[in-house]
């Protein structure tokens, strides 16, 4: 891997300082002491509305020694301004960074224009921060005339460089969707004798969390991609712990709800969003965004609400691969996805709709995917951590996209570590026939650094699923989607070598999704 990224050459003030002067052309940004420079993480924004956007910042001297910063509250100035020099400042003021939530600082701006670009940072003592580049959301009624979205998933740190998030900036989109796994909870793989693998090095407390956090945050190109537009993020496992579901972890641990709640904790203090701290033990994440009448995200939370997963070994949670007509479970009905608190807000935010594209912005791929030939109805293998482990609280997700008549719905999905386009039949297990229509497409994005299985066999899966009409696996990158009132064409991006801080990248397959016309065009 690239040791540059490995050992964080650049110091946070040079980090500080390039970012500034690349966006405002002004070297004066650079702090005066370099070796207690407080914006080593960089800064953020996300979670944006008509007249309001978040910017995020977390004061921190060493990304990877937390007591080098005192205990101590601080005052942070910020400023948002018309344009990169802040020669129009529209909007400043000061914020509190506590001890008790990392001293990370979240400011709500208000009264903005809708539908522009606007400039931010913020200072301490004598240091600035690097420049941010953020914009509002189109006013409410308005149709734009398009939107460049980046959707980013999965950057296990031990696996790659993120160069993917390099590629993010340069492409210079109007929003950018995280689905999870942002953090994983664990570091690398250690080998034991006889030969396995075995994960260490896993966060359990709330500062081990914090630190899994400023090791990520230090990567100059993740800063990059959130310096370049605003953000909108949910989570998924490793956030927390791998495949948990709801209360409940692999180890069945009696305190988990106590890791989970440091980890929701440390979640929030880390991402730009407008959600109140009042009670981390059970942080509401699904939420919902406008962007004018083009589109409605649709921002769901799969893990804290949902059932456990179904026919487990004896002795643990989590997920496992099971036979259909050997797990009578799988297809209980009184078992949920999304919890019926979120399953009514989804329903309610569909039929209250008018927006041209409903995009759901989700964890992890909705179409079925058999491990098996489906011979028969019940011949399927399934994957219980995904979708197909709860295929009664998919049906009923569909059944309200079928109900509602939502325009155009799109579902837009990671976790996976693979390229998916799907097309989704109501019935989804079932091929297409006119009284099974294709209700909404799927792109899901493989992983920005994290492994994943061979090509051949995801080439097997596309092959046994009739709803999969393409799978990559063997790239690590993101996707590009760009709306219009008329259409929606997406971008499979593959880098060339995700150990490769400089590599380059490729679109390796690409689709075209018409108003009106739920299904795939391959261009």
């Amino acid at each position: 891997m690239d040791s540059p990224r490995r050992q964080f050459l650049l110091t946070g003030a040079r980090l500080g300082a390039l970012a500034a002067s690349s966006l405002t052309g002004n070297a004066s940004a650079m702090p005066a002491s370099a070796s207690n420079y407080p914006f080593s993480l960089g800064v953020a924004s996300g979670s944006p509305l008509p007249n309001a956007v978040v910017i995020w910042t977390r004061i921190l001297h060493d990304p990877f020694n937390a007591a080098t910063t005192p205990p101590l509250a601080y005052v942070v100035r910020w400023q948002m301004a018309e344009d990169e020099q802040f020669r129009r400042i529209v909007a400043e003021g000061s914020a509190n960074a506590a001890p008790a939530l990392a001293h990370s600082v979240h400011v709500d701006v208000t009264g903005l224009a809708p539908e522009r670009w606007y400039w931010y940072r913020f200072m301490l003592g004598d240091a600035v921060s690097p420049v941010g580049r953020t914009r509002t959301a189109p006013a409410a009624g308005s149709m734009p005339a398009q939107l460049k979205l980046a959707v980013a998933s999965c950057q296990h740190w031990e696996f790659g460089s993120y160069a993917a998030h390099r590629h993010i900036a340069a492409a210079a989109p109007d929003l950018v969707a995280f689905l999870g796994d942002y953090i994983y909870e664990w570091g690398p793989y250690q080998r034991q004798h006889p030969a396995s693998a075995v994960r260490s090095n896993e966060s359990f407390t709330l500062a081990e969390y914090r630190a899994r956090y400023a090791q990520y945050k230090s990567d100059a190109d993740l800063q990059a991609a959130h310096l370049a537009a605003p953000w909108i993020v949910t989570w998924d496992d490793h956030e927390v712990a791998n495949d948990y579901a709801n209360d409940r972890d692999e180890r069945l641990a009696p305190d988990f709800m106590a890791r989970r709640a440091a980890a929701y904790q440390a979640f929030y203090e880390h991402m730009p969003l407008r959600l109140p701290p009042a009670d981390f033990a059970n942080l509401r994440m699904y939420q919902r965004y406008d962007w004018g009448q083009l589109a409605r995200f649709h921002v769901l939370d799969d893990r804290q609400y949902r059932a456990y997963q179904p026919c487990t070994p004896a002795g643990r949670g989590g997920s496992s691969s099971v036979l259909e007509r050997a797990c009578t479970a799988l297809n209980d009905p009184a078992r949920s996805m999304l919890g019926q608190e979120q399953q009514r807000w989804l329903e309610q935010g569909l039929a209250s709709s008018t927006a041209r594209w409903n995009i759901l912005a989700q964890q992890t791929l909705m179409a079925p995917n058999s491990q098996l030939p489906l011979l028969h109805d019940d011949d399927g293998r399934y994957w219980t951590d995904g979708w197909d482990g709860y295929p009664a609280a998919r049906q009923r997700l569909f059944d309200a996209l079928h109900n509602s008549r939502a325009s155009n719905p799109l579902i837009l999905g990671g976790d996976v570590h693979s390229f998916f386009a799907a097309e989704l039949n109501r019935l989804p297990t079932r091929p297409r026939s006119p009284t099974n229509p294709v209700i909404a497409t799927e792109f899901v994005g493989t992983s920005v650094t994290s492994s994943s299985r061979p090509q051949a066999r995801t080439e097997q899966y596309v092959s046994m699923n009739h709803s999969l009409r393409y799978g990559r696996s063997d790239k690590r990158g993101f996707m590009l989607l760009h709306l219009t009132p008329g259409e929606c064409s997406t971008l499979f991006l593959a880098l060339d070598d995700v150990h490769q801080a400089d590599s380059a990248i490729r679109t390796c397959a690409s689709f075209l999704v018409q108003n009106g016309r739920p299904g795939l065009i391959r261009t």
